[in-house]
């Protein structure tokens, strides 16, 4: 699996989880939801600075989305 495709898994899950929409997350980070939606989709190659900003958003570590054991 591909990093990107790994992140958006991780990201997908753990936002479920917690049981947020695309738009609540949206709102907290100040990424857009067409944003968060393509990066869900595996479509989007995040930053360091945007897994930090995304995972604060989630209330989770950075490490987080990057686990290929999640």
């Amino acid at each position: 699996m591909d990093m990107r495709r790994l992140v958006g898994r991780n990201f997908s899950r753990i936002r479920a989880e917690r049981g947020l929409t695309q738009e609540q997350v949206a709102e907290t980070s100040g990424f857009s939801q067409q944003y968060i939606s393509g990066l869900e989709q595996g479509r989007r190659n995040p930053t360091i600075v945007t897994l930090f900003e995304l995972a604060h958003a989630l209330g989770v570590a950075p490490i987080d989305l990057i686990d290929p054991n999640a």
